[in-house]
């Protein structure tokens, strides 16, 4: 890229900050179901019964509010695209911008805010509820961050670990090039290129900031598929070794500047894949969440023993993973101990994957379910009796 084309990118940022008038949310009736999972005893919650598809943000997004009064999903009813759930009255609401449907979200660390895209354009939005009334009222204010390139793909936004920066993954920009990671100042707008990505290690998407560096953030490449990022250098750097023909999978950040992703030796499609813990700064790697392999296992025998997507509570007490059957299951963090969460909630060889997050209290994760038949957005709580 030209010294011309980084410079353009700067000036565009800075003169796109702006502040749009307050509109009000569709608000919709709930839908929530309340069950017991028979296995567990753990309190499932649907959020969703429509039979629209319903998702929850993937894994490494917030979903929640810092405050937890609003839990964020995506949904392809009509009019439907990010939508949110009250916590106080179990309504929904509709983030119905007038000028166009909101992706790559996820909840602000702080406050009552959430960061979007719309198109081209990276959006702050205030989000007032106010649940004394029926139907609640929720109230949202918007303001334009900046106008990014234009592009064909991007990856969700997401925070640095002090609440100053934004990072996403852009491709198919407007100069042919590499894909790139851009990062950018949510004070004044200005953006910059952090880096472009060519063939080498290649690009996956799934950008993602340090839960504790505000320095750091990963992406995935295609080999060796842990990439990370000092974005005082800008040079990617391959934070594992990995071997050749080793699954390494679904990575994302937890406490202690650690990273969590999933993988094995043995390769597809009978692949083994444990849940394990990188020190990026060490190079050290422990195994957290014991998969299993044996030889001519059956492909859906061997899926319901090893996991797919980790994620770690903001508390580091625990690790939620998922399999390939729709299995939740909760690893202690300190003894390694597992504990079934809730059962079955995909079917094997199809349908969306559960990608299970976490609430900002350790208390509550978060899944895509096909238990009643279509995909709808679950939370399950941690029985009372498994937090110490």
């Amino acid at each position: 890229m030209t010294r011309f084309f980084v410079m353009l990118f700067v000036v565009l940022g800075w003169a796109t900050v702006a502040l749009a008038q307050p509109y009000a949310l569709d608000v919709l009736p709930s839908e929530a179901e309340r069950v017991t999972d028979p296995r567990s005893g753990a309190e499932l919650v649907y959020l969703t019964t429509d039979p629209a598809d319903d998702v929850n943000l993937y894994f490494h997004e917030r979903s929640w509010l810092a405050d937890g009064s609003l839990i964020l999903f995506n949904s392809n009813r009509d009019a439907g695209g990010l939508m949110g759930y009250l916590a106080a009255t179990g309504e929904l609401v509709r983030f119905n911008s007038e000028t166009g449907s909101l992706t790559g979200a996820t909840a602000a660390s702080e406050g009552a805010r959430i960061w979007a895209m719309r198109g081209d354009e990276v959006l702050e939005l205030d989000v007032t509820i106010d649940s004394s009334v029926s139907p609640s009222s929720v109230t949202l204010d918007e303001r334009l961050v900046c106008a990014l390139p234009r592009a064909s793909g991007r990856t969700a936004l997401s925070e640095s670990a002090d609440g100053k920066r934004l990072a996403v993954g852009l491709t198919g920009l407007p100069d042919g090039g590499d894909p790139a990671v851009f990062v950018i100042d949510v004070e004044s707008g200005v953006f910059r290129v952090l880096c472009r990505v060519g063939e080498t290690p290649g690009y996956g998407g799934h950008v993602q900031w340090s839960r504790t560096d505000p320095y750091t953030l990963s992406f995935a490449g295609q080999f060796p598929r842990l990439q990370i990022v000092d974005i005082r250098d800008g040079v990617p750097q391959s934070a594992y070794a990995q071997l050749k023909n080793e699954l390494v999978t679904h990575e994302s950040w937890w406490v202690n500047d650690q990273m969590l992703f999933s993988g094995g030796l043995h390769p597809e499609p009978t692949e083994d894949s444990h849940v394990k813990v990188l020190d990026p700064k060490s190079g050290q790697v422990r195994v957290i969440g014991v998969g299993a392999w044996w030889p001519n296992g059956e492909d859906e025998a061997v899926a319901k023993q090893n996991y797919w997507h980790a994620s770690g509570s903001p508390d580091g007490r625990w690790i939620a993973a998922d399999n390939w059957h729709g299995d939740i299951t909760l690893i202690e963090a300190d003894t390694t101990r597992s504990h079934t969460l809730t059962f079955g909630h995909r079917v094997y060889g199809g349908g969306a994957h559960p990608h299970v997050g976490w609430d900002r209290l350790g208390k509550q994760v978060i899944f895509s379910s096909h238990k009643r038949g279509d995909v709808n957005v679950c939370v399950a709580t941690i029985p009372e009796g498994w937090s110490r």
